[in-house]
């Protein structure tokens, strides 16, 4: 499995706080059967100043820490970035790194606020030749208001990626009804771990990769956790990666647990 979305990093956000940290983040992710993962601060104008010349020196450093410790882990480089006005400069200048050099990188929507203009920023971002992967919709708190616009982004070619404790309820019931809402739909591209520690939250993609399985089958679900982890790797073109199965205009497959989806649908409304 390929995890696209980690603040493994000891030190330069709210992840892991120093190296010992970072170390045991790489061998619980070794030993969830994680093989690559992406290292990918926040980039926050005023809070996180880091740049992609810097992400990329510390991933190289880390690297050479996890193989003297004998950890398996290979890593690659990223941001979890803002949709700030500098956004397309720093993309094009490299000063906001993409996933692994690519044109894919990742977009963090404002947690309690709806941005104005997203999805106009994200077509012309696809203009420019990039492509944003939003990180983490099922835990934004305004996307009970907004989900048609979610909706509409994954079906013009802008990416989804959710996190794997929100579909297992890691994030509560709240990242999990969406979370599954979205995967039932089949408008989710990527399943991700978020990592930001060892306790509260570790770098587990399995666990996610099966629950997503329960909605969407096992071919659907490693694709969320293998096969276009790696196309990103690979630059590959989006057209020519297999897309959801919402986006493709197929019908969403009916699930076995669509009942236990709505029930939770209504207790929430209750």
């Amino acid at each position: 499995m390929i995890d696209l979305h980690c603040h493994l990093l000891p030190g330069i956000d709210d992840g892991a706080v120093d190296q010992a940290t970072a170390l045991k983040m790489a061998r619980i992710a070794v030993a969830d059967g994680i093989t690559m993962t992406a290292c990918t601060p926040h980039i926050y104008p005023g809070l996180y100043e880091n740049t992609g010349p810097g992400i990329i020196a510390d991933v190289r450093a880390l690297e050479e820490r996890l193989h003297a410790a004998g950890v398996a882990l290979q890593l690659t480089f990223g941001a979890d970035t803002h949709l700030v006005p500098e956004i397309f400069d720093g993309l094009r200048s490299g000063r906001i790194p993409t996933l692994n050099g690519t044109r894919y990188f990742l977009l963090e929507p404002p947690h309690h606020v709806a941005p104005p203009h997203l999805a106009d920023n994200c077509f012309a971002l696809i203009t420019a030749g990039y492509v944003p992967i939003i990180t983490h919709p099922e835990r934004l708190t305004w996307i009970g208001e907004h989900y048609p616009l979610f909706q509409e982004l994954a079906r013009s070619g802008i990416w989804m990626q959710i996190t794997s404790g929100s579909v297992t309820g890691r994030f509560g019931p709240d990242a999990r009804y969406w979370a599954e809402r979205m995967l039932d739909e089949g408008i989710v591209h990527l399943l991700a771990t978020d990592a930001h520690g060892v306790k509260n939250r570790p770098p587990l993609l399995a666990e996610g990769c099966r629950a997503a399985e329960q909605w969407l089958g096992a071919e659907e679900a490693l694709r969320l956790v293998q096969e276009r982890p790696q196309a990103v790797i690979d630059d590959s073109a989006p057209e020519r990666v297999c897309a959801p199965p919402g986006v493709a205009g197929d019908r969403p497959r009916r699930s076995a647990r669509r009942g236990a989806f709505w029930k939770r649908f209504f207790s929430r409304r209750s």
